[in-house]
């Protein structure tokens, strides 16, 4: 299935596309942020969990040593998790990613866990163009 393309050529268009798209999530949603080390996936993570806490000066750490980091927003709640240092998929049942039907799921590197990418309603993959300059952002919804 094709997704809709989106080119974003700084930080402030990573921003307005996270925003844009927090404002389509909705309690359930289990979105796959796909892309090389250094696409932008946790740019856009902290940006979509900004929007959705109403808070752009919001601290949004990585996840990527903590694995799983919290969030309760005025949207409900909300994690973000980064799987890339999964010694095993097993772990994802001990963080309790998927355990709330209530939460909005942000993941980095969900196909390191097959439960968690069966899960994934969205997908947005981020790619860096020849040249290095700005992200190009596909979105897809299952």
């Amino acid at each position: 299935m094709a997704g809709d393309e989106t080119f974003l050529p700084d930080d402030e268009a990573t921003a307005q596309f996270g925003a844009a798209l927090a404002r389509t999530l909705k309690p359930g949603d289990v979105v796959s942020l796909e892309g090389d080390l250094g696409a932008g996936k946790t740019a856009l993570a902290r940006a979509v969990i900004r929007a959705l806490a109403g808070d752009g000066e919001l601290d949004v750490p990585s996840p990527t040593f903590a694995i799983l980091q919290p969030y309760d927003t005025p949207r409900g709640p909300v994690l973000h998790a980064d799987l890339y240092r999964l010694a095993d998929a097993s772990e994802v049942e001990e963080l309790g990613l998927l355990d709330d039907a209530e939460a909005i799921v942000l993941v980095e590197w969900a196909e390191r866990a097959p439960q968690v990418r069966d899960a994934v309603t969205v997908t947005v993959t981020l790619d860096i163009p020849p040249g290095g300059a700005g992200r190009q952002a596909t979105l897809r919804r299952r």
